[in-house]
Formats: structure tokens, C-alpha cells, sequence
């Protein structure tokens, strides 16, 4: 049976890619799909991986801060020469489970800090270079809970998630007259480890099983017709196909890749 993910070494040649969060889940497998396609791709955590591809460039930084994103803007513009793909894939909930009432200041700020801030802080650094060539892609992932937020849970998460989608859509009606397209991908739950380690959250604070809180999850989202999560490459592939020239004429769009969680058209 032929390779579904497999991709021609060329495809992404010459061409200089951004991608945030990617030593681990859906932005490692990112990663890996345009370093395969022979880009040349800059990538930053705040903790370094051994297993990045051969050529790709890491840059240790905290995106949820200030100095973080401007440490990542000047890297990309000193060793890339400016940027022509942007995937902001950084994200992640901290929050505690157990609904509104367990929330602190503290943890609406962390989530805004994670996954709203680094998309807007680094936009707003590395866009006026794209603006200068007339030409650039971004995509903002954002996530099925802007939609569908699991308020056991991840309440700061969804509301964030929600205003990246907003900003997005603002960002595209702005700056595709000037060549540079902005789209979103939504994805339900996909299989990583860092969901795993969110299950196990869960579990404890609830005092059950894993398998207890994968159900209740499910539960939650009110199941995944496909019968399970999306894989990391299935979700950078679409990644991949927003950000190239196939889908030059897409743009202020929103593609989910749930599995079919959400209900209603």
C-alpha cells in the first residue's frame, strides 16, 4: 500500500517556513512535512527535541512572552533572511479541571499568553518583511473549542482559541490585497502526547481512570463519528496545502478536521 503522506523533496524548495511549537505533537509533524518538501524551516519551544530533521534550525524561546517573540522575529529574519510560510501551531491549556469557579486571573492570563499573543506579537514583526516581497501564506491553528468549549476543563483555552479565530479573520481582509493570505485550521482532538498527558489531568483531578476520562472527553465533544482522533501528519498535511501556492485562492477561510464532532453545518 502506497505512502498517503508521502511528498516530492522539492515541493516546498527555496521556500523559508516558520513554524511555532514544533518539537512535539502536531507542530513536530509539521515540521518533519515541509523539511521533507526541501524547505528551509526555523522552528522554536521552549525546550529543545534530538529528533528534529536534518537542516532545521531551533531556537529556544517562551513564546508566551515578549521577549520570547522577539527573540524568534530576529532569529528568523538574521537566519532566514525573512520568512514566506508562517504556521503559529504553539498552543496548549494549563488550567485546571472543574469548571469557571476553579479559574484564577492567572490562568485566563497563561492561556491568552500561549495561544492568542505569539500569533499576534510575531504577525506583527516578521508581516511588514512579507509586505516587502508581496507575497507570504499564514496559518493560525486554532481548535474545534472556539465552537464546542469543554467548560470541565479548558474554558481559558477555548476563549483564546476563539479570539485567534476573530483576529485571523481580521488579518485577512487587511493584508490579501497586499499578498499575503491568512487561514485557519481548526482541529477536534488529536492524538499527541501532550493530550495524553491533558487525560491524565483529568483523571487525577477527577480521581478516575484514563480510559474513564478518554470517555468522558468523548463524551464532552459528543463523540468522533470516525471512531477516533486525527493523527499529527493528517493535520499538517492540510497545514501544508493552506500555506502552498494549490491554494492560492483561499483565504479568511476556516477548515475543521474533526472527524465530524461538530454536529451542525
Amino acid at each position: 500500500m502506497s505512502n498517503p503522506f508521502e511528498v516530492s523533496p522539492t515541493e516546498f524548495k527555496g521556500k523559508r517556513v516558520l513554524i511555532t511549537g514544533g518539537t512535539a505533537g502536531l507542530g513536530f509533524a509539521t515540521v518533519k512535512r515541509f523539511a521533507s518538501a526541501g524547505a528551509k524551516v526555523l522552528t522554536t519551544a521552549r525546550e529543545p527535541t534530538k529528533d528534529l530533521p536534518e537542516g532545521v534550525i531551533f531556537v529556544k524561546s517562551d513564546l508566551s512572552t515578549v521577549e520570547g517573540t522577539n527573540l524568534v522575529a530576529q532569529e528568523v529574519l538574521s537566519k532566514l533572511g525573512g520568512v514566506d510560510m508562517i504556521a503559529h501551531v504553539v498552543g496548549g491549556s494549563s488550567s485546571p479541571a472543574g469548571g469557571f469557579s476553579k479559574l484564577s486571573d492567572d490562568d485566563w492570563k497563561k492561556a491568552f499568553d500561549l495561544n492568542l499573543y505569539p500569533a499576534v506579537r510575531l504577525n506583527k514583526l516578521l508581516i511588514p518583511e512579507m509586505l516587502k516581497q508581496g507575497r507570504g501564506s499564514i496559518v493560525h491553528v486554532v481548535s474545534i473549542q472556539r465552537l464546542l468549549p469543554l467548560y470541565e476543563s479548558t474554558i481559558p483555552y477555548a476563549a483564546a482559541k476563539a479570539a485567534l479565530a476573530n483576529y485571523s479573520k481580521s488579518m485577512s481582509k487587511e493584508i490579501s490585497p497586499k499578498g499575503i493570505r491568512v487561514n485557519v485550521v481548526s482541529p477536534g482532538w488529536i492524538n499527541t502526547d501532550p493530550s495524553n498527558v491533558w487525560l491524565g489531568e483529568i483523571a487525577r483531578t477527577n480521581n478516575i481512570t484514563i480510559e474513564q476520562a478518554r470517555k468522558s472527553v468523548m463524551d464532552a465533544l459528543g463523540g468522533i463519528p470516525i471512531g477516533r482522533p486525527a493523527e499529527p501528519p493528517e493535520v499538517a498535511e492540510l497545514i501544508a496545502f493552506l500555506l502552498s501556492d494549490k491554494a492560492a485562492s483561499i483565504n479568511g477561510a476556516e477548515y475543521i478536521i474533526d472527524g465530524g464532532t461538530i454536529p451542525v453545518v
